[in-house]
């Protein structure tokens, strides 16, 4: 599933997205999540990270698309933004915050078709390698590759990541979920570790990007096992 935000202060335009979001959604059998916002502030304030593209109206009443792109491209580098215009002129300040492509209004179904297939195709290619992390500092998306491990720590999780080491809310269930079909195995009650990153095994822990975690008598053999399974898919 897809998550869209359409950013549009006018309703005939927004109900005009919407409908043309249902029917490339028929011709294309993905599944969207729809969501409209009113103006740019809506959703440029508290900006929560939980959508793939953004469809953003330029001229809109208490915040312009543009300083709305801006804010959001301070925490999200990876949404994809399309804007809507009625101006070519304005859309090409569009690239200045790494929009993929603008729509000239009135939308025409079959450019707006082809826009769209060509942010589902940029969204294929990195749905599965990334995921989002609320921290205590803001939103952040991380590639799955670059996570070394996760330890809970009260009704805390800190991920140890190539970008630094992040706290977020949540239990050691939800990372398991989250990270569910990524090569990461569960080693004790408390730590999640990436595969790929693991450096070797020694004194029945796992060695980890310098740092040496306890595997549980209960899961040592199953990890064991795990890991030369996945040594043996990727050498």
């Amino acid at each position: 599933m897809f998550r869209i935000a359409i950013v549009e202060d006018e309703d005939a335009f927004a109900e005009d997205l919407q409908n043309y979001l249902l029917q490339f959604q028929k011709e294309s059998g993905e599944r969207f999540l729809i969501r409209r916002y009113m103006d740019g502030d809506e959703i440029a304030e508290g900006y929560s990270g939980d959508h793939d593209v953004i469809l953003m109206d330029i001229q809109m009443r208490f915040m312009d698309g543009m300083t709305a792109a801006e804010k959001i491209r301070e925490l999200d580098r990876e949404v994809i933004i399309i804007f809507i215009t009625n101006r070519a002129d304005y859309a090409i300040r569009g690239y200045q915050v790494d929009a993929l492509d603008y729509v000239l209004k009135p939308v025409n179904y079959i450019s707006f078709a082809q826009k769209m297939r060509r942010a589902l195709e940029r969204l294929g290619n990195r749905q599965q390698e990334q995921v989002v992390l609320n921290t205590r500092s803001g939103m952040l998306r991380v590639d799955t590759g670059k996570i070394f491990f996760v330890e809970s720590e009260g009704h805390q999780l800190l991920y140890h990541t190539a970008l630094g080491d992040h706290y977020v809310r949540g239990r050691m269930q939800d990372a398991e979920e989250m990270l569910s079909g990524r090569d990461f195995f569960r080693i004790n009650k408390g730590c999640l570790v990436n595969m790929k990153h693991v450096d070797g095994v020694q004194d029945g822990c796992c060695l980890v990007h310098g740092a040496k975690l306890l595997i549980s008598r209960a899961r040592r053999a199953q990890f064991m096992a795990a890991l030369a399974k996945y040594l043996g898919v990727n050498e």
